[in-house]
Parts: structure tokens; C-alpha cells; sequence
């Protein structure tokens, strides 16, 4: 049984305005004043194009951004201002185009040495996201980008499959690409968020894809997907 739905897309940045629509509408639906709402984002090209797509939905209805809290689905162990940082690219493209109070951000600070960080972000998420199944903090939505090597927040295939059950909220990694040294959220968050929604574009990634859809592949989007009830893939990546 297939756990996801797949949405095709011609090019980048129809993927992005797209998105960037879909969640800017459930985020007016929802209204401002029903309490937090927490959102984990990730980096990647993508992510810098739906980043300013949303800064332009954004501008004049700012309000409606009022109760997100904005975190992080993994980091790249260097300062907040080096050209690596995931936090630095939606620092410059959203957060700080938006004024988004210093409050509402939840960065992974990527600065401080990686098991630090990893219980920093752990303590900021549980402070503001209610707790579910097996005292996971729930977040509403996570963005996950797709690497060619079907690797999704920091979570990389080179990582035996018994790390899914592995209950660490952000853990510290060691990646197969540069800057290896990350943090990053870990499978069962990912497995307990309300929404995660994948944005798999780019050239390259035409057979990372075709694994992460097998019923049993072995890439870390494969394995999200098999954790997770219902996961929305959205793609420009041609798979015919």
C-alpha cells in the first residue's frame, strides 16, 4: 500500500510557487490565534526558491505568520553567518525580510560543538511542540529536500536501517558531503510530525527517486516513507 502521493511539477520554480500557495493558504485557513504552530525548514537550492517565494506571499499579510515557531530539520556544523548554513539562507531570503521576531526562531546552533546543539534543539523544540507517541515533540510541518543519493535532512543512506528506530529528536552526524560534520533530526520526529512534505528537484536525482517510491527501497526517503502513514512528494524530477 502506498503511503504517499506524488505531485508533479514542470520545472523548480512552478514546484515552489506551488508550494509555497499551498502552504500560505492552509496557514490563512488556519487563522493566527490557535497556538503555536511549528514548522521545520530545510536547505538546499529548492528551499531558497520556495524561501522567497513565500517572503513575497508573505509581505503585506504578515500577521497570518504570527504563531509559527521556525526550526530546523538539520545543520551544518558552521556559525549562523557562513555561506554553509541552512539557517543563514532563510535568514536572508524569508525570516529576515519578514522581521520575524528573534523569539519565534529556533536555529540549530551550529557553532557549538554537535552534542550540544543536538539537546539545544531538542530543548527548544519540546518547549514549544506538544509531545505524542513514544514522547516525540509533534511538529506540524517538516520540509525535507532529496539528494542525489536519496538522503533527506542530514540523514544519509550510508547509515545502517536500524537508526530509524533510533528515538533521538536531532542527533549529531558525521555526512557523506561536504561539510560533513552535521546535526539532524532524527527518524522518529520525522515519523511524528502532523505534515511532511518532500520537494525532490534537480537533474540527477531521476534514480534516487524511483528507489525512495519502491515499496522496498533502501534510501532515507524510502524510509521515512514507509514510516509514515501519508507523505506528499513534490517533484520536477522526470522518472519516464
Amino acid at each position: 500500500m502506498r503511503h504517499f502521493e506524488l505531485i508533479r511539477f514542470a520545472n523548480d520554480q512552478e514546484l515552489a510557487d506551488s508550494v509555497s500557495r499551498r502552504w500560505w493558504s492552509e496557514l490563512e485557513a488556519r487563522g493566527g490565534g490557535r497556538g503555536n504552530y511549528t514548522v521545520a525548514l530545510s536547505g538546499g537550492r529548492i528551499a531558497g526558491r520556495l524561501f522567497s517565494t513565500l517572503a513575497e506571499l508573505a509581505r503585506d499579510k504578515i500577521e497570518v505568520l504570527q504563531a509559527v515557531h521556525w526550526f530546523w530539520g538539520d545543520e551544518r556544523c558552521v556559525p549562523p553567518g557562513d555561506p554553509e548554513s541552512n539557517f543563514g539562507l532563510a535568514q536572508r531570503l524569508l525570516l529576515q525580510a519578514l522581521s520575524v521576531p528573534e523569539g519565534r526562531v529556533h536555529r540549530i546552533r551550529g557553532e557549538e560543538l554537535p552534542a550540544t546543539a543536538a539537546a539545544m534543539a531538542e530543548a527548544e523544540l519540546r518547549s514549544v511542540a506538544s509531545a505524542g507517541a513514544g514522547n516525540q515533540p509533534v511538529l506540524d510541518l517538516i520540509f525535507l529536500g532529496m539528494g542525489e543519493d536519496g538522503h533527506v535532512a542530514s540523514l544519509f543512506p550510508t547509515e545502517p536501517e536500524s537508526m530509524v528506530k533510533d528515538a533521538a529528536v536531532f542527533r549529531a552526524v558525521v555526512g557523506t558531503k561536504p561539510p560533513p560534520n552535521r546535526i539532524t533530526i532524527g527518524y522518529q520526529t520525522i515519523a511524528a510530525a502532523r505534515e511532511v512534505w518532500v520537494l525532490a528537484s534537480g537533474a540527477g536525482k531521476e534514480q534516487a527517486l524511483r528507489e525512495s517510491t519502491k515499496q522496498a527501497g533502501q534510501t532515507p526517503l524510502a524510509r521515512v516513507l514507509r514510516l509514515r502513514s501519508q507523505t506528499t512528494v513534490f517533484t520536477d524530477v522526470r522518472l519516464t
